[in-house]
C-alpha cells in the first residue's frame, strides 16, 4: 500500500510554488504536486542533476552525436494529432505493465497537456516525422522534466536518454544549476537510467546528497 501527500488542488501551481516544493522532494503531475510518504518504505528518492558539473562518456557522446539529425521546435501546446498518437505508441509499448496503460486522450490531457507555471513542450522530428515529445518545467533553480514521451520503433537512438542530454545542456546555456529528473526506485528496472548520469544528487532524510 502507497501513501502520498498532495498539495492541496485549489492552489495554483506557479513557479515560485513549484521551484520551493521541487526543492523539498515534490513531483508535479499534471495540476497536482505531490511525493510518496509511505510510512515503512523510502524506495522513492527525488534525484537532480547539478548540470555544471556534468561530463560527456563515451555513451552519452554516441547518443548525442546519432540524433544531430534532429530538429527541435517549442510549441505551446500539444494539441496535434501527431502529439498523442506518439504518446499512445509510448504507453502502449514501452508501459503494458503499468497504471497509464492503456493510454487514453483523457489522460493525456490531464498528464501531459496541463501546464503548471513556466512550462514549456518541445518536439523532437526526424526530417517531419514526430519522434519525442518532452514536458519541462523552468523552475527558479533549475528544469524539471516533467515527462518525456517518444518512438518507441527507433531503440538505437535512445531517445529518452538524448532527451536528458539535450535538457542538459538547455540548464546549462540558461545558466541553472539543476536538471530535476523526478523520482528514482533503486529495484525498478525502467528507472536505472537515470543513476547512468553522473554525478546525480539524492534527497535523503531532507538532504540532497551526491553520489558519484
Amino acid at each position: 500500500m502507497a501513501a502520498t501527500v498532495f498539495v492541496d488542488p485549489e492552489l495554483a501551481i506557479d513557479q515560485s510554488l513549484n521551484s520551493k516544493l521541487t526543492e523539498l522532494g515534490y513531483r508535479r503531475s499534471g495540476a497536482h504536486l505531490y511525493r510518496p510518504d509511505c510510512d515503512h518504505c523510502d524506495a522513492c528518492v527525488s534525484c537532480r542533476l547539478p548540470v555544471a558539473q556534468f561530463q560527456f562518456r563515451r555513451r552519452h557522446r554516441k547518443t548525442w552525436n546519432i540524433n544531430q539529425d534532429l530538429t527541435v521546435e517549442e510549441s505551446m501546446d500539444l494539441n496535434c494529432a501527431d502529439s498523442y498518437g506518439l504518446y499512445q505508441r509510448y504507453i502502449n509499448v514501452r508501459h503494458r505493465d503499468g497504471d497509464m496503460y492503456p493510454a487514453t486522450p483523457e489522460q493525456f490531457d490531464t498528464f501531459i497537456k496541463t501546464k503548471g507555471g513556466e512550462t514549456r513542450f518541445y518536439k523532437f522530428f526526424l526530417q517531419r516525422q514526430l519522434v519525442a515529445v518532452s514536458v519541462m518545467d523552468v523552475l527558479e533553480q533549475g528544469l524539471s522534466a516533467v515527462y518525456t514521451f517518444f518512438d518507441p520503433a527507433l531503440p538505437k537512438r535512445s531517445l529518452g536518454n538524448y532527451v536528458i542530454l539535450w535538457q542538459i545542456k538547455q540548464a546549462q546555456q540558461r545558466q541553472l544549476p539543476y536538471l530535476f529528473l523526478g523520482f528514482w526506485i533503486k529495484d525498478c528496472p525502467k528507472m536505472h537510467y537515470k543513476a547512468s548520469f553522473r554525478p546525480i544528487e539524492m534527497l535523503v532524510e531532507g538532504r540532497w546528497i551526491v553520489v558519484n
